[in-house]
């Protein structure tokens, strides 16, 4: 596994890669970073790339708007700055939400999805007055720590924990507010019905953000998605059972068309 960055239109993009073959491009979610895919990246006969979104991480300011498209948008820069068009984009919880604006604006860039514990296409809504405590959150790690221990119900490792929670903290301040008014007006309901690639959802049974009616909402949107729902685990099966997730997405591999 390696770490780099790349530089695009001014802003300083964190990355991390490992394997060659068939791209695919793992995008986290909501104060998230490449970290939370570590434990992916050692996917057989694959190029994993897993970037820090501007705004997240270790990457630098998004410099436009904060909304889904644009973080869409800008990701279909990467995708063309690091020769990843055709790759696999596989997407948690905002993530998710990102590869399907990827889907509705910049299909050519993307040969398959995958979206885990994602926002239906009608986005996520979160109530105004949570948002002091989101604000909250940005400040206090004691309060992140609690709310992401609900999204990784079933994680065990403290260390990789303690990881995670040191990136969420690096998430530029503008975005805690701005990437929950984002989710709230996101909709691409209607616009996906072009997409004709297999498409993979998986859904946690443990999950506290997204319902089981919102992930088979996800999954009719498209002509050709299967869902998967995984019992043991929660919103983030990536780091709580990795070695099922592989073991899912190298399966849906194997219904694609070989990569070019």
């Amino acid at each position: 596994m390696e770490s780099s960055t790349v530089r695009i239109d001014g802003t300083v993009w964190f990355f991390l890669e490992n394997g060659k073959g068939r791209p695919v491009l793992l995008v986290h979610g909501n104060t998230g970073s490449s970290t939370w895919w570590e434990r992916i990246l050692d996917l057989p006969g694959c190029r994993c790339v897993a970037p820090d979104i501007p705004n997240f991480g270790r990457s630098g300011p998004l410099g436009r708007d904060i909304t889904i498209d644009t973080y869409a948008d800008s990701l279909a820069d990467f995708i063309d700055a690091k020769g990843l068009k055709g790759a696999v984009a596989v997407g948690h919880s905002l993530g998710g939400s990102v590869c399907l604006s990827l889907a509705a604006r910049h299909a050519e860039s993307i040969g398959g999805l995958v979206l885990v514990d994602s926002s239906s296409p009608r986005g996520l809504s979160t109530p105004e007055a949570s948002y002091p405590a989101i604000e909250a959150m940005r400040t206090n790690r004691s309060i992140l720590e609690q709310a992401l221990k609900a999204v990784v119900p079933t994680l065990v490792d403290d260390v990789l924990f303690g990881r995670l929670v040191d990136d969420a903290m690096r998430m530029a301040a503008p975005a805690w507010i701005g990437n929950a008014r984002a989710l709230s007006a996101f909709d691409v309901s209607g616009r996906l019905g072009g997409w004709t690639k297999p498409v993979l959802v998986l859904w946690g049974r443990k999950d506290v953000l997204i319902t089981e009616a919102m992930a088979r909402e996800t999954a009719a949107a498209f002509r050709n998605a299967r869902l998967e729902i995984l019992e043991e685990v929660g919103h983030s099966a990536i780091v709580e059972d990795p070695d099922r997730f592989k073991q899912l997405l190298s399966q849906y591999l194997t219904t694609l068309p070989a990569a070019r």
